[in-house]
């Protein structure tokens, strides 16, 4: 890497979200246009700066900066400049011409040492002496601090968050526990306090280190959905993070406990181990069992009479014959529940009539002259539930008025509707509840004032959601609040091979891969460049016409991310077939993967800031709003080189703009795990399956895989392997205590009556 140092001149462009900026840099007789990451620099600052040049092919040669530093002005020309350069309020070219003439090279330890001596300069009262002092010695800190944290090896990005975070205090938080940073820093974690410690030189077995790994082992167990882990599971798994033994870390539990970061659940019957949750996964446990429970006891505080009962069900029969829709007994007590209590959950698989069912508890509650919302996790789920019920459904997050801004860089989400301002409704009925995650119930919840009715909908065989918790498994677990789980399967769905085999999955039985079916397809292929060859002619020739649909809206689902048949390795072939390279598209390299002009992608971590828009045809925003979330799916609408942003535009045509930086935020979306497409529906997927780990090749993923799929399921690879997932019942386990919280909560005020 090459070094250079300057002054800036100008800066041509910066981002304001992440600091990247183009600027022109004067370094002795040569000006030179310098490419990075700066939120710390002004106009007029020196710099010393890392990198490389580089040659773009449309602006020519650039510097890039790899990292810098601020430098203080060490001679009279420089020293000009940056006073005059506006970095210091009040001070403009001619007055600092003034100064540097009369104090020449001095002049900058004279503004920080005797800054009285200012007066003596036209124009400089004593006040705006002290303010020019107060401005450089500021500047000065930001400086030395800046210096301070990049010989830990921390990026200019870090160092500014951190110096924004604590200012001065910086040196005595490193000094005495650098794992703070972990948890009041946005974007460091234990992995980058664990590097900065080792370098200040803290002891491996430091009381800090041990209490922050413990609280980071539970952070990554709630990532894999987990609220609390058994205690020794805990110990063995930080004791592997720290590379220590578990004996010496167990005493920190306790400590932990006592400082309000954990709690510590007694054993249950049959247990031998405590239970350990990070506090805030407990409380929203808690918070949600509460909240559910006073949602309920509302609305049975007084009993229904047989009469009235009777005048509820005689309503629902009469919607029935209007709406021309024949209910079978389970169907007509669904909507009586829904009815008669505050909260309900509506179960079953697909083709058991649940869309039918909630079409007519929409149409008892219109007719009741109440106000109904709809909602579901994700935009894909949100549209489906529209175009089935033909009422507006939204996202929890957009029902619950997310404000991006709020959010800031902050780690939960800021919602407008909470207990303060709660959703002024009747009614909100909730689709596809096994994607709910514990955090986003619990602000769902807590926008929801006593009086109003929660139905919630889902099919708990799914797979849980990738959030921690199992929401809709705990609640139906729990047995404690009024629930009906549709069985029968209707003449119009029973007509489809794919509900069939996603019953038949369900219950163990094995398929009939005989490819009699109209919608359902078993292609047996054992060799992976068959399956690549076949998958491509299936999406660009023979699925588009069979299924009525374009070759985009054909989606390719599978068990894994790594391995020939995975996301990461599917993604780079089908990219090549479906979006090959023209002159006419742009391409920009992040990383390991190659975004292009019109591609597939998919956000793949939710972004509550993200800012989107809708545009007219002539560029004129006609709507706006914040938030993208993890499974959305555009396309690349726009690669901007000399900005260095994307352009994705999602559903209902929301476009966003990524920063080169921000890239790490998508990947490519021909090939999506299966996990991932959970609350989607597609006109067709294709399945290959050939090889895998048995842990993962199991019931409930084949399951998921099937049923998301409208009008056809073509599987490729090997026979042997689908029954093995057919047979393999296996699920995870997630520790969630949700339904023993609902336990703890009711039962006592059933002992009470």
């Amino acid at each position: 890497m090459e070094t250079i140092k300057g002054f800036i001149e100008h800066i041509i462009y910066r981002n304001a979200e992440n600091g990247y900026t183009v600027l022109n840099l004067i370094s002795g007789e040569e000006e030179i246009t310098c490419v990075g990451f700066f939120k710390t620099s002004d106009q007029g600052e020196t710099i010393e700066a890392e990198g490389n040049y580089i040659t773009h092919t449309v602006y020519g040669e650039q510097f890039k900066i790899e990292r810098y530093r601020l430098v203080a002005p060490d001679d009279a020309v420089s020293i000009e400049r940056y006073l005059g350069s506006g970095a210091i309020k009040g001070v403009g070219e001619a007055l600092a011409s003034r100064i540097v003439k009369r104090f020449g090279a001095d002049t900058y330890r004279i503004i920080e040492e005797e800054p009285e001596k200012l007066v003596q300069i036209k124009g400089i009262s004593e006040r705006k002496a002290r303010e020019i002092a107060a401005v450089v010695y500021e500047k000065r800190d930001a400086r030395d601090a800046m210096s301070f944290l990049q010989k830990y090896g921390i990026s200019n990005r870090l160092a500014f968050r951190i110096y924004e975070t604590y200012g001065a205090r910086i040196y005595g938080v490193l000094k005495e526990n650098p794992y703070q940073l972990a948890e009041d820093v946005h974007g460091i974690g234990f992995k980058i306090a664990d590097e900065i410690a080792a370098k200040i030189g803290i002891h491996t077995d430091s009381d800090f280190r041990i209490r922050s790994g413990i609280l980071y082992t539970l952070m990554l167990a709630g990532a894999e959905g987990h609220c609390y882990l058994p205690q020794n599971i805990l110990l063995e798994k930080a004791g592997e993070l720290l590379e220590l033994n578990p004996v010496v870390m167990e005493p920190q539990l306790g400590n932990l406990a006592m400082d309000k970061k954990l709690v510590i659940k007694l054993p249950k019957e049959g247990e031998e181990e405590c239970r350990v949750y990070a506090s805030t996964y407990y409380y929203a446990e808690l918070n949600c069992a509460k909240m559910l429970h006073d949602l309920n006891v509302s609305a049975n505080e007084e009993q229904l009479l047989p009469s009235e009962e009777q005048s509820i069900v005689t309503k629902i029969e009469r919607l029935a014959e209007e709406l021309e829709i024949d209910l079978d007994e389970l169907q007509k007590k669904s909507v009586l529940e829904s009815v008669r209590n505050g909260v309900f959950i509506l179960s079953g698989g697909p083709g058991t009539g649940k869309t039918t069912t909630i079409n007519v508890i929409i149409k008892y509650f219109l007719a009741e002259g109440m106000d109904i919302y709809l909602a579901a996790p994700t935009g894909r789920a949100a549209k489906r539930m529209t175009e089935a019920t033909g009422y507006e459904s939204r996202t929890i997050h957009r029902m619950l008025e997310l404000n991006g801004e709020a959010a800031g860089e902050s780690r939960a989400a800021k919602f407008e509707r909470n207990e303060s301002n709660p959703l002024e409704t009747d009614v909100i009925i909730v689709d596809e509840m096994s994607m709910v995650d514990l955090f986003l119930f619990q602000a769902l919840l807590k926008a929801v004032t006593v009086g109003t009715r929660l139905i919630m909908v889902g099919d708990v065989n799914q797979l849980p959601s990738v959030g921690p918790g199992q929401v809709l498994r705990d609640i139906m677990s729990s047995h404690r609040f009024p629930m009906v789980v549709l069985e029968k399967i209707f003449r119009q769905a029973g007509e489809s091979d794919i509900v069939w085999n996603a019953h038949r999955i369900h219950a163990g039985e094995q398929l009939a891969l005989d490819n009699k079916s109209k919608d359902f397809f078993f292609l047996e292929r054992n060799d992976t460049n068959v399956i690549y060859k076949h998958m491509i002619q299936l999406i660009t020739e023979k699925l588009p016409p069979y299924v009525g649909a374009q070759p985009y809206d054909i989606q390719v689902l599978t068990p894994m991310r790594k391995g020939k048949l995975g996301v990461e390795t599917l993604n780079g072939i089908l990219q090549r077939y479906l979006n090959p390279a023209s002159e006419e598209k742009k391409e920009y390299l992040a990383g390991e993967t190659l975004f292009r002009e019109q591609d597939k992608v998919m956000q793949i971590k939710n972004n509550y800031q993200l800012e989107w828009e809708v545009v007219s045809k002539y560029g004129i925003p006609i709507d706006k709003g914040a938030g993208i979330f993890n499974g959305d799916i555009g396309i690349i609408r726009q690669i901007n080189e000399y900005a260095h942003e994307v352009v994705v535009e999602y559903d209902e045509h929301r476009q966003v703009t990524y920063a080169f930086a921000q890239l790490d935020e998508i990947e490519l979306a021909y090939a999506v795990t299966i996990h991932k497409s959970q609350g989607s529906e597609y006109p067709a997927v294709i399945i290959p399956l050939l090889t895998g780990p048995r842990m993962l090749f199991n019931r409930n993923l084949l399951y998921t895989g099937v049923t998301r799929a409208k009008n056809c399921v073509t599987i490729l690879g090997s026979r042997h392997i689908v029954q093995e997932m057919v047979d393999n019942d296996h699920q995870n386990k997630r520790y969630t205590g949700l339904a023993e919280r609902i336990e703890e909560l009711i039962q006592p005020f059933e002992e009470k009556d």
